[in-house]
């Protein structure tokens, strides 16, 4: 196969980074913007020793499982990448996307993975979202050339959006998004007149000069609180009054105003200083009967309804009891450790985060927790069994970022030897590859429950339920 080939293909997969692809000739070719069951004529733009990609030149037969998208930036922005998917069978792919990390990479031919959890909405369901300024729009031609001849300059070239897909430098200007709320598209459009209005500067990486670089509108779902949170280059106490006046007096249903200053390179949404304009400075939300304090830099799960669900299993799969002790690998701001905190006499988590620390003391402490504590330790450098409380715990629980465990943290949860792990991953591949170890030291696992905490994405949440064998089962060492 040679760049240029025009090929007939039938679309039969999508890979685990969310290309759609086909076989000519066994080959492998990934296509843009194909789905599984499309038939496409498609010309071949790179070829290498083991695949090739292409772009679809025409389209011979639609996909069934084909929707048309509901955002009318769909292709352009690097989300939603599977809006044009049925929901139902965005969830086949996911399942399918789990059972086959634990296939071929973790080598398991036969395990109880239960049917995928879908999301209660599809849309609307995120609860943070952050958008980027830009100096330079990016449009396709034909939109570039209309809005050319209908706007100013200042409406041509500033952008508030989303980057393109593999573009950092330039911002798809948009005014309406599917997957927060509309009172954060009214926030979005509201801003964005105010910074064409008064003629704000929008930060220059290359310059190293201008005003506003972030906005991150934050939701609580459940308690109807607005956070709006403006990233700035520099401090402007007017400027920033006059925005949030702006604002209260266009959107009263804001809580709270913050300004974050990021003098920084790094294109990050946080900051060296933190200014609250209005209100007290952060939001609450509720996971089941528990409240959590969310501030402008606080990790929290991004759909609200989901990780009451994704915690739910957790529980479920811990079977604990009051006289259980439990230790929370990874536990970010500790709502996992508190949504389980009344089902055992003890839970400790530990991170290396220390803003994430010290958030999971406060939500402790808010939700009046006593059998919970949170330390701050490097995981990497070995677990310290003298600050934790805990000498042997029952159950551990592993959330681990998307590259999974590192072989000290497998090395010494095997050595710790729990009867119980619970492991949730945002990376079936790397929890697959975490599992294989595990069950190669005396482990095995009994279910599999995959969580969908994004529609009309690739991304697939799976909880893993582990526990340990018996002595009669199993006779290795470690």
């Amino acid at each position: 196969m040679e760049r240029n080939d025009i090929i007939e293909l039938t679309i039969t997969d999508i890979s685990e980074e969310g290309k759609a692809l086909g076989r000519f000739e066994n080959f492998v070719v990934f296509v843009k913007h194909a789905i599984p069951g499309d038939v496409v004529r498609a010309k071949v733009w790179k070829a290498r020793r083991k695949f090739a990609e292409a772009d679809i030149e025409e389209f011979i037969t639609y996909s069934p499982f084909r929707q048309t998208p509901q955002c009318k930036y769909f292709g352009m922005c690097g989300g939603c990448a599977w809006q044009n998917i049925r929901y139902d069978e965005q969830l086949s792919f996911k399942q399918k996307r789990v059972e086959d990390a634990f296939m071929h990479i973790g080598g398991f031919s036969k395990l109880n993975i239960k049917p995928i959890i879908p999301s209660a909405t599809e849309y609307f369901y995120r609860n943070k979202m952050e958008f980027s300024f830009a100096e330079h729009q990016w449009l396709p031609r034909e939109a570039f050339q209309e809005r050319k001849n209908n706007a100013t300059e200042n409406e041509i070239t500033f952008g508030l959006g989303f980057h393109p897909m593999n573009n950092w430098e330039k911002v798809l200007d948009i005014d309406e998004c599917w997957l927060q709320s509309e009172t954060s598209n009214r926030i979005l459009n509201c801003i964005r007149r105010f910074t064409i209005d008064h003629s704000i500067p929008v930060y220059s990486q290359d310059n190293r000069n201008g005003y506003f670089r972030n906005l991150v509108i934050r939701e609580g779902k459940h308690t109807n609180e607005i956070m709006v949170n403006i990233v700035s280059f520099e401090h402007s106490p007017t400027m920033m009054k006059q925005l949030a006046d702006y604002l209260l007096k266009e959107i009263p249903a804001i809580t709270t105003i913050v300004n974050t200053v990021n003098t920084k390179i790094a294109q990050i949404a946080r900051g060296e200083e933190e200014h609250c304009y209005f209100g007290n400075g952060f939001i609450t939300e509720k996971i089941g009967k528990y409240s959590f304090k969310i501030s402008a830099d606080s990790f929290f799960q991004t759909n609200t309804f989901q990780t009451e669900k994704l915690y739910s299993v957790v529980k479920e799969f811990g079977e604990l009891s009051q006289v259980d002790a439990v230790l929370d690998l990874y536990c970010g701001t500790g709502t996992i450790g508190i949504f389980l905190s009344d089902s055992c006499k003890k839970i400790t988590g530990i991170d290396v985060i220390e803003s994430a620390i010290n958030d999971a003391k406060v939500n402790a402490e808010i939700n009046s927790i006593n059998n919970a504590d949170f330390i701050l330790a490097d995981l990497q450098k070995g677990i310290q069994f003298s600050s934790t409380g805990i000498s042997h715990p029952d159950l551990i629980i592993l959330d681990p970022p998307r590259n999974g465990l590192h072989h000290k943290v497998v090395s010494d949860v095997i050595n710790i030897s729990p009867s119980k792990i619970v492991y949730v991953s945002c990376n079936p591949a790397t929890q697959a590859r975490d599992c294989k170890i595990l069950t190669e030291f005396g482990y095995e696992i009994e279910e599999i429950q995959p969580v969908d905490m994004f529609p009309h994405t690739t991304h697939v949440e799976s909880v893993a339920k582990i526990s340990k064998k018996s002595k009669q089962e199993f006779s290795g060492t470690v």
